[in-house]
């Protein structure tokens, strides 16, 4: 029994049988109005009745929002131009969106004067504080309800044991053996066979991206135009941002472009294996750092990979509404001034390259690179800079010569080794 009641409480909903048994849960233990709010992400089918089942299961009403522009303009799009990519893998797909349904529920629940905001997500996994720190950071006076870390129901069977006692529609069988999470930039998948990351994952597991080995057997091409690091053409084509994802998603899907198989860190401090299809994010990706190779100088770039590292572990760790990653973002859309231009990629058999970029901000001059006669070149230039560039290992060996009379890297006498 939870410890005191609420008057009002927005309920992150998704349809499926947690949040489907949350309805009931909250009504129950805490004897209080439930409102459900469901952000269109672009999970499609999964939105299919949505308002029925959560009414039927108790709700008093339901929010059901097309979020997707907002989702990819103000989310997606800022952590792809910082070049954020969660240990090396993982596109930040399920990452990026929690801050952005838990911001509509803080909205919402000042819309409708409620107390209290909750979510579905578990006791043991990164989603519940990617939840939580936005309450905090938008409206701490809010009670935030974690079912799973209060009732008693510790498994699928449980909860679907429950939804029977209280007469709850759900879909979810006791063959569904992923978890899973959708949204337009990319599709989880957790759990059942998984759970053993030696096993390879069974081809049946994916649903947005055809197997590699059966992919087309002709590569195809295509071109991305950026204006200020933003995607708008596909194939000399103008689009929004939620039209463009869609096609790149379909382009990459065929191609079966997108998978990762990833044992990660989960910010509890357990691992987790789980694998993501993002086709179209990972054209994106592709694109946009083949753009700023063309249009960033050498030490911008290079501090910008490190910014990558610190925005990732942000996004992550669910601290989206912080100074830190606010800093950051302003930092990046500086760099972003100047990557226009346009690239060209080439998809076949799960695997994308960029093969060719042009930008009228470009800093590539084939007078200066090439290897073939030049006259705006002076090697010999290359001589005084190196030797002020080596200085300090110059004066280092100078004084171990001077002291010992041999350098810390010199070749060892082999003639003073005996043989057996």
């Amino acid at each position: 029994m939870a410890e005191q009641k609420v008057k009002k409480v927005v309920l992150a909903y998704s349809g499926g049988l947690d949040t489907s048994v949350i309805v009931p849960w909250l009504k129950e233990n805490y004897g209080c109005e439930v409102i459900c709010f469901t952000a269109n992400l672009g999970q499609e089918e999964e939105l299919d009745g949505l308002e029925e089942k959560a009414l039927a299961s108790g709700a008093s009403k339901i929010y059901i929002e097309d979020l997707r522009l907002e989702f990819l303009r103000d989310y997606v799009i800022p952590t792809m131009q910082a070049g954020a990519i969660y240990e090396r893998k993982y596109l930040l797909g399920t990452s990026m969106a929690r801050p952005l349904i838990a911001k509509r529920q803080v909205e919402i629940a000042a819309l409708e004067g409620a107390d209290a905001v909750a979510h579905g997500a578990t006791g043991k996994g990164n989603d519940q504080v990617r939840f939580e720190l936005t309450y905090m950071a938008l409206n701490p006076k809010l009670k935030i309800i974690a079912p799973w870390r209060e009732w008693h129901i510790r498994s699928r069977e449980d909860a679907l044991e429950y939804a029977a006692q209280h007469n709850i529609p759900v879909t979810h069988t006791r063959k569904s053996i992923y978890s899973r999470d959708a949204n337009l930039w990319h599709l989880s998948h957790e759990g059942g066979p998984l759970e053993d990351p030696w096993l390879e994952p069974e081809e049946s597991m994916y649903q947005r991206t055809v197997n590699p080995l059966e992919a087309p057997d002709e590569p195809e091409y295509v071109t991305i135009d950026f204006e200020a690091g933003v995607p708008v053409r596909v194939n000399g084509v103008a689009m929004g941002l939620v039209e463009l994802v869609e096609r790149l998603n379909t382009l990459g899907a065929k191609h079966g472009i997108g998978r990762v198989d990833l044992v990660e860190n989960r910010l509890v401090g357990i691992k987790s294996h789980g694998v993501y299809e993002t086709p179209g994010g990972t054209i994106l990706y592709t694109a946009h750092q083949g753009l700023e190779e063309l249009t960033l100088d050498r030490d911008t770039l290079h501090y910008k990979q490190q910014i990558a590292l610190r925005y990732a572990d942000l996004v992550y760790d669910g601290k989206w509404f912080t100074p830190l990653r606010e800093a950051l973002d302003a930092f990046v859309r500086e760099t972003q001034k100047t990557v226009t231009g346009t690239v060209r990629l080439k998809l076949y058999k799960g695997n994308v390259w960029v093969v060719g970029r042009k930008s009228p901000y470009s800093l590539y001059r084939e007078d200066y690179a090439t290897f073939g006669e030049d006259d705006v070149y002076n090697q010999k230039d290359a001589e005084g800079f190196i030797k002020l560039f080596g200085l300090p290992l110059k004066v280092r060996a100078l004084i171990h010569l001077e002291g010992g009379g041999v350098s810390p890297y010199a070749a060892p006498d082999y003639t003073k080794f005996k043989r057996d």
